[in-house]
């Protein structure tokens, strides 16, 4: 008699773990939640644990390296590179690691978000060398009581981004003013000029690797901001109005990992001589945004405030 070849998945059942979650929220924002950093510091791993990112690229071929913290101290170094990356469908990575000075684990991850109305049910599945190394990782780190846990601080997290989807963009409007000891023309120079921009750009312990400044009606601008941590904040802009020395009026967009628009702002900025002297007046309005613009937005005054402080220093040194 022949053998009877199994399926794909019965070939595996012997050494995966499959846990299942219908979440309270649309599948769209649990992408989000999974896929941005500065969601998923607030909820990956059991109870009790905390996560240190060091990078994370969500694409194919992309790295996700990053550090657990157990309460007790211990360390779970780990590093993930993304094989299949279909947004909102589906997320798929190759997993190496486990506790600081152990032996590790290795596993295939795949996540399905499938839409079920306003909620999504999210499916876990992990798939190991062996039945053994499926066995040991069960029982060294309990990777089934801790995914669970781990989906739990998940759905206790949703509530809190799903409150700011439905914000409107009318909400975000900011207007500065500042009067700088330099003259109008020298200022418009240090909001044109790319060599000029790099150095101010950002609030304060920020700079600019990337600074590419076409300052005239249609060209472009790209800036890509790294923070004191390292973390790199991209964004574009389109100028809209360049009239020398006087107006500038350019429309930002802050880019994900995967290059996409989180927010567009619309920037206004006039210059008005005062003697020796020049009032910048900036208004920023949001014109766009998605669920997770709010967390960003709330530092744009800030942010904006450094950057102009940052700015009247460097046109005082010119």
């Amino acid at each position: 008699m022949a053998e009877t070849k199994r399926s794909p998945a019965e070939s595996t059942a012997d050494r995966e773990i499959v846990l299942t979650r219908i979440l309270d929220a649309p599948r769209e924002l649990v992408w989000q939640a999974i896929t941005s950093p500065s969601h998923l510091v607030n909820w990956w791993g059991p109870v009790g644990f905390s996560i240190t990112i060091e990078e994370m690229d969500a694409r194919p071929g992309g790295v996700w390296k990053h550090t657990m913290h157990g309460p007790d101290g211990s360390d779970y170094p780990g590093k993930s590179i993304f094989t299949e990356v279909v947004e909102p469908e589906r997320l798929s990575f190759s997993h190496a690691g486990g506790k600081k000075g152990e032996p590790g684990a290795h596993f295939e991850s795949t996540w399905t978000f499938e839409a079920q109305g306003a909620k999504t049910k999210l499916t876990l599945r992990m798939v190991f060398d062996s039945a053994a190394a499926r066995d040991l990782n069960v029982k060294t780190y309990k990777s089934i009581e801790g995914g669970n846990q781990t989906l739990d601080r998940l759905a206790g997290y949703l509530p809190k981004i799903s409150a700011t989807a439905a914000a409107s963009p009318e909400r975000y409007e900011l207007n500065l003013t500042r009067v700088f000891d330099a003259p109008r023309a020298l200022v418009f120079k240090a909001f044109t000029h790319p060599k000029h921009v790099a150095q101010w750009w950002g609030p304060r312990g920020f700079t600019n690797p990337v600074c590419e400044v076409d300052a005239r009606p249609g060209g472009e601008m790209r800036i890509h901001m790294r923070g004191p941590d390292g973390t790199v904040y991209p964004m574009t802009a389109i100028f809209k109005e360049v009239v020398e020395p006087e107006r500038i009026v350019f429309q930002t967009a802050a880019l994900d990992a995967n290059g996409k628009a989180m927010f567009e702002v619309l920037t206004t900025v006039t210059l008005a001589s005062q003697g020796s002297k020049t009032k910048l007046t900036l208004n920023a309005k949001v014109l766009t945004m998605t669920a997770v613009a709010p967390q960003y937005l709330a530092g744009m005054e800030m942010g904006w405030t450094q950057s102009l402080e940052r700015l009247a220093e460097h046109v005082t040194k010119s």
